[in-house]
This record gives C-alpha cells, structure tokens and sequence, in this order.
C-alpha cells in the first residue's frame, strides 16, 4: 500500500531495521510535553469507560483559550476526522481547492463524488495564494478550502485577502474551511487567524489540532470552529459518537496549559527555520521562503530515495497537483537535528 503522507517511521524501520533521521512529519521537534505526557498516565485509569461524547470539558477549556462560545467547537480525531465529517456533513457537488495543498481535502471531497476544481499557484509567486483564487469562486463552487500556512508551501495568505474569501463565498453560497492547524507556529499567529471573522460569517469553519504544535501526532486530537451550530451538528452526526478518547481529551487538557511549551517551540522555529533555509540553499536547492515549520525545495529527482538509502527522510511533493517529483518539503527541527540533515545531504549531493 502507497501512503499519501511523510511520517511513516514505521515504513521505514521495516525496510532498513532502524529508525532514519525523520524530517518528513512537521511536529514539534521538542517531543511531546512533560505535562500532558503525565495527564495521559494519569487518565489511564478511566481507560475502562467510554469517553464524553461531547467533549464538554475540553470544549469548555478550548471555548475559553480561543475566546468564542463553547456551542461554537466540535472536537475531533485529528484534523483530518474533522474534514471527513464536514464533507460528509454539507455532501458538496464542487469545490475549489488551491494547488499544491494538503492531500485529505481532496480525499474527503472525492469520496462523496464531488467535483474538485484545482486552481494552480504560480511557482513564480512562490506559490502564493493571490487575488485570482478569490476570483475563481463561482455560483457553482460549494465549499473551499485554503490552508494557513499552506501545506507544503508554507505560504500564509494575508487577512485582508482571506476576509475577501470569506465575502466571495459567503456571496456565492459557498463554505469556506481554513485550516490553521500550522498557524499557532508562527509569533504573529494571533494577527494572522480568521477567529476574528466567525461571528459574522457563519459560512466560515477554522480548523485546528494539536498534533503539530504539541507534538500529539499519535494522540489524534482536533477541533472545528464555526458559529453555524447547526452545520457542527451535522458535523457530530456524520461520524462515530466517540470520536475522541477519553486520554485524547485528558491530553488536549492539559496542553491548553503548556503556555511556555509553545512558546519555546514558536521560539525554536523562528530561529531555525532560516538558518535551514540557508543550509539548502548553500547546498545548490531552491528553496520556497514559507513561514510555517517546515520549507519546500527542489531538488533532483532521485535525491530522496537516495537520503533514504543514507538515512534521512523528507517528504517527497512528487504526489501533490501542481508540483513534480523534483519538489520535497522538510520540517524544521532542533540545531542538532537540522545540522545533522545538511550533512547528510551534502553527502548525497556530493
């Protein structure tokens, strides 16, 4: 079986029988905090009951951290659970969805038989989301999405542009889902959020998770925000009843909590990220300047199964619309960790 997406440490370790040096997930490079490590232990105990439906403490905790209604979130397995059950939920018969981006839109869209419409960036505007995706809505488009940072571009759209989003969709009939799940990287993040606008577009859905940012990627954990409740309810309703665990829930508890956690993370990021892109680009790569934990570059064909055979793994772009298999996306890691990677490449280069 093909897998779509990077992570697969798994794959790996059953081809060569050891673990590679994994840039091909974009985590947190700092492991999953100590704290919600220890909530997860301590919830084992209630691992005998079915989990809250409804996630109501959680809801709560999340509805105060992000400042809107608790009747305004719905929690998920993941971010991808959530875009699964918002598809099914609205059961749309075209969609727009920018190319290069995140490979489950399309999956969730095509399982429900809905038209898929790719408008494909320009490589020459670094991949860019401009004025004409905007554009390219029509009375025909029924949901959107947009990635904020862009996945694997790392490209952010600004505010201004995404509120014109908001008002062509809304004009058009059509939901716009915009996944943040990057966004909480970045210093600027609070500046950057489509929050502010959800009160008075209920045609908005924000999606989020704490896989990335926490480093939860195995606990699978999301949530969806939208004023629409009735659209969260259909959301609800279009899954199984617990989506997530009752150790899940204990989890997001208790990263809600971890303030220094992300912040040494978004600080950890911030400084790296440019010192990686430097890295590449001495190496002879072009690389995509994006904001988010992780950049694309290109490279030759072949480089990534030659990391592999000395290694190291990236994620190879080859499989997204709108970009070939000279494109990989890295994650930024620690010093060590990212030091480590340019050796190795240069190695391969060499």
């Amino acid at each position: 079986m093909k897998l779509v997406h990077g992570g697969d440490w798994a794959g790996y370790r059953a081809e060569f029988g050891r673990d590679a040096l994994d840039f091909s997930a974009n985590v947190s490079p700092l492991g999953l905090p100590h704290g919600v490590a220890a909530a997860i232990s301590a919830a084992l105990p209630t691992a005998d009951r079915y989990p809250d439906p409804l996630c109501r403490e959680l809801r709560a905790a999340l509805a105060a951290a992000e400042g809107v209604p608790i009747e305004h979130i719905l929690c998920g397995s993941g971010a991808a659970d959530l875009i699964f059950r918002l598809v099914l939920a609205v059961q749309p018969r075209r969609a727009l969805l920018p190319a290069p981006t995140f490979a489950e839109y399309a999956a969730a869209l095509d399982m429900v038989g809905c038209t898929v419409d790719r408008f494909l960036l320009d490589e020459a505007n670094d991949f860019a989301v401009a004025e004409d995706f905007v554009q390219a809505v029509t009375e025909e488009t029924d949901m959107v999405f947009l990635c904020q940072p862009n996945n694997p571009t790392g490209q952010v759209t600004p505010p201004a542009l995404v509120e014109r989003l908001i008002s062509r969709c809304a004009d058009c009939g059509a939901v716009l889902v915009v996944d943040e799940c990057f966004l909480d990287f970045l210093p600027d993040r609070d500046a950057l959020t489509a929050e502010r606008f959800l009160n008075d577009a209920p045609n908005l859905v924000i999606l989020k998770a704490f896989t990335k940012l926490y480093a939860m990627a195995g606990v699978r954990l999301g949530y969806a925000l939208c004023s629409d409740t009735a659209l969260l309810a259909g959301m609800q309703a279009a899954g199984q009843p617990w989506a997530v665990s009752g150790l899940a829930q204990a989890a997001g508890l208790a990263a809600l909590q971890e303030c220094a956690y992300a912040e040494e993370v978004r600080a950890l990021i911030e400084a790296e990220r440019p010192r990686l892109a430097a890295g590449l680009r001495a190496l002879g790569l072009y690389v995509i300047e994006g904001r988010a934990n992780y950049l694309l570059f290109r490279a030759p064909a072949d480089f990534g199964e030659k990391l592999r055979q000395h290694g190291a793994v990236v994620r190879s772009c080859g499989n997204y619309p709108g970009l070939d298999d000279g494109w990989y996306r890295t994650a930024v890691r620690t010093a060590e960790e990212n030091t480590k990677l340019l050796a190795i490449m240069k190695e391969v280069l060499a």
